[in-house]
């Protein structure tokens, strides 16, 4: 029988490079994301592709209103997560703390760990109830080392860092196993969001090497939740062979 995963943040990046790999490995979807005719787009494509059955909710992880809507509505079949993955992420903005918007904190604070939250709230519950599942969180090497004009956006990842270690413990009594996968740099729709739209500067954030692109990370994801039932990886950190950490990388 398919497995059922539930990724959010599916419509771009990583989470629909995720969908696409899983689906491949045979695993049933749901995809959550903001833009409802991109998740109807991927959905289609994905069925048509590889065959599994795919169901799409269109909500914002930032809405724990929704969140709880969007889940309890859920068909009976389909509530059986087996997977979820906590792929919806952002950072905006660059600025020096003393400088920086609150409206881009409060949309870090609300989407990086309230939402990843949220939606854990509406699925660890049913996976405790069959003692039995895999939570997926997508944090960040900026939750192991901060670094200039990070500050909000490496506090939220680092919050990942913790929650990911606190599910781990919390949960380890109902075999539910959690992993954090911390990439490092990757060129994703991520950095054009960061940077307000700005195309050039996005780009250039990745002159002089080879950025990790969105597959590589579905990759690591689809190892992880592939290992059978006894072997649990906890924390995976990958990052562009030129990227040391998050404060050393080679562009020569």
């Amino acid at each position: 029988m398919n497995k059922i995963t539930l990724i959010t943040g599916a419509t771009a990046g990583i989470g629909r490079a995720t969908a696409f790999k899983l689906a491949e490995d045979k695993h049933n979807l749901i995809i959550t994301g903001r833009r409802e005719e991109r998740l109807k787009d991927l959905k289609e494509e994905i069925e048509n592709e590889y065959g599994v059955s795919v169901y799409f909710l269109p909500f914002d992880v930032r809405n724990k209103k929704e969140v709880s809507e969007a889940v309890d509505a859920l068909p009976k079949d389909w509530q059986n997560i087996d997977v979820l993955v906590n792929n919806a992420g952002l950072a905006v903005g660059l600025n020096h703390v003393q400088d920086g918007e609150t409206e881009d904190w409060e949309r870090m604070i609300d989407t990086n760990i309230k939402g990843l939250l949220y939606i854990t709230r509406k699925v660890a519950p049913l996976m405790v109830e069959k003692e039995n599942g895999h939570i997926v969180n997508v944090g960040s090497i900026a939750g192991r080392q901060v670094y200039e004009y990070g500050n909000v956006y490496c506090a939220t990842k680092h919050a990942v860092d913790a929650l990911s270690k606190s599910m781990r413990i919390d949960m380890l009594k109902y075999n539910i196993k959690v992993t954090q996968i911390a990439p490092g740099m990757a060129e994703t729709e991520f950095s054009l969001v960061r940077f307000k739209g700005d195309e050039e500067k996005a780009k250039n954030a990745y002159t002089g090497f080879k950025a990790l692109e969105s597959e590589d990370v579905a990759n690591v994801i689809a190892f992880a939740v592939n290992q059978p039932p006894h072997v649990t990886l906890n924390d995976i950190e990958i990052t562009p062979t030129a990227q040391a950490n998050s404060h050393y990388k080679n562009t020569q």
